[in-house]
């Protein structure tokens, strides 16, 4: 009676790992946002040029979507630039989330504040990540975050340990 005991506990181990194995490997990929999350217009801002994104900066983010535009908000005279990279999967660890906080400096941007703000938008409010940087005459204020299937996250740590 105490022979076939003996084999339980391995047996059990092994059964965790083929649990694990399997559940961990079943990665369900989202689809590729639609050109539709890209407004042409929101308010009184307007698209007004596409920008391209060269091949070196494209091979640095490793992304599976790039999107770059500009957005004009004519009575004002101000632009907005959007920059978008989507990533269908991060779980082979080679494309993890790419902070601005170490790319603009890299290019020549001057960091002068790294905080945290809420922006509401109309899923609601979300924490997002604000940077300020500047170069010469001109000043940039970026907004970023990282979001999965099931949040927005806006520290970079977190984003790494919550990518899958």
């Amino acid at each position: 009676m105490g022979g076939w005991r003996r084999f339980l506990v391995p047996a059990f181990l092994v059964a965790q790992i083929l649990v694990i194995h399997f559940a961990i490997s079943g990665e369900s990929a989202p689809s590729p946002p639609s050109s539709r999350y890209f407004p042409a217009a929101f308010g009184p801002w307007k698209v007004f040029r596409q920008d391209p994104i060269d091949a070196e900066t494209a091979k640095e983010l490793k992304a599976d979507l790039l999107v770059s535009q500009s957005y004009l908000d004519p009575p004002t005279r101000s632009f907005a630039s959007l920059l978008v990279a989507w990533y269908q999967s991060q779980r082979d660890g080679a494309r993890q989330p790419h902070s601005p906080k170490v790319c603009l400096p890299g290019a020549g941007w001057t960091p002068r504040i790294a905080d945290e703000v809420t922006v509401d938008t109309a899923a609601g409010a979300i924490t997002v990540n604000r940077y300020v940087v500047d170069q010469g005459q001109q000043r940039a204020v970026v907004l970023y975050w990282y979001q999965n299937s099931r949040r927005v996250i806006a520290g970079e740590w977190a984003a790494n340990l919550c990518s899958g």
